[in-house]
């Protein structure tokens, strides 16, 4: 049976939130947005050389950030953080699960090892932090926040590996929820649609070469890049649009299982949620590929 810890007597601390992949994107705009709101806001990152657009948008915004470092995908990496945080804020109120890796690719032409690849960051290394969390945020009646994607609700062409993580991460959050809300702990997924990030060139996929490696699927995969890059991501939200929703999660009095972060992806993910056979689904994401 999990132990309870106790929380340690500090003078009317502010609340402490932990944040995974804070080097960019939603990620960086929702630990600037925590701390401005006036949690104290403990920023993770893989790579802590890679802090220092992190550490110039907090001094932009007059806010201190505890910058440390968390790979999702180190056990070590994550027990040393949280134990850290415990040690020196002595509470743990929320973690929101930021940090994912994008893929492209489809089952024929690829390695099913990199499929678990995509699975490792983007599904276990989730499973791994909040397991190692929920101790701390049951003491604190605390929120427990996952980051997923439009993507974890309707499944996209030649993003099979990506969607496949992310409708696992909210199939297992849902799951969760009930278990942990009988002991205090709120569960809360955020789907953002198209955001205006780093994280497609952080896929580290060559476009053109892809095209001419994917073989009987290129025609398909040529269609899908040129509406998704010319219309999809042209139209993107910000990081900081999308972080509001993060900072919604974290501060309302009851906050929605599920929150999408826009208009355009409540309506996307709308056409999912009321689509008993799947046919307004496929009719949608077939033309994507034509």
């Amino acid at each position: 049976m999990p132990s309870q810890p106790q929380l340690r007597s500090v003078p009317q601390s502010p609340k402490v939130v932990l944040i995974t992949g804070t080097s960019s994107g939603i990620g960086l705009a929702a630990a600037v947005a925590a701390a401005r709101a006036g949690w104290t806001t403990v920023a993770t990152l893989r790579d802590p050389s890679r802090s220092d657009a992190l550490r110039k948008a907090a001094a932009e915004a007059g806010v201190e950030l505890d910058i440390r470092r968390l790979d999702v995908t180190d056990e070590a990496s994550i027990t040393s953080a949280i134990d850290g945080v415990i040690a020196d804020h002595g509470r743990l109120d929320a973690v929101v699960n930021n940090a994912g890796a994008g893929h492209l690719g489809t089952l024929e032409n690829e390695a099913v090892a990199e499929v678990r690849k995509v699975m490792e960051v983007n599904f276990f290394g989730v499973l791994d932090v909040s397991k190692a969390a929920l101790p701390h945020l049951r003491a604190s009646g605390g929120r427990l926040i996952t980051v997923t994607s439009v993507g974890g609700v309707i499944g996209q062409p030649f993003n099979e590996a990506y969607c496949a993580a992310k409708f696992a991460v909210e199939g297992y959050m849902e799951s969760l929820a009930p278990v942990v809300a009988a002991h205090g702990v709120s569960v809360s997924v955020i789907e953002p649609g198209a955001v205006a990030t780093e994280f497609v060139a952080n896929a580290g996929v060559d476009l053109e070469g892809a095209v001419a490696a994917a073989g009987v699927y290129g025609p398909q995969l040529d269609a899908y890049l040129n509406r998704t890059v010319g219309q999809f991501l042209d139209g993107a939200q910000t990081a900081e649009g999308a972080a509001e929703t993060v900072l919604e999660a974290l501060t309302a009095d009851e906050p929605a299982f599920r929150l999408q972060t826009s208009d355009w992806a409540r309506g996307f993910v709308g056409t999912k949620l009321t689509d008993l056979d799947g046919s307004a689904v496929l009719g949608l994401t077939n033309g994507w590929v034509a």
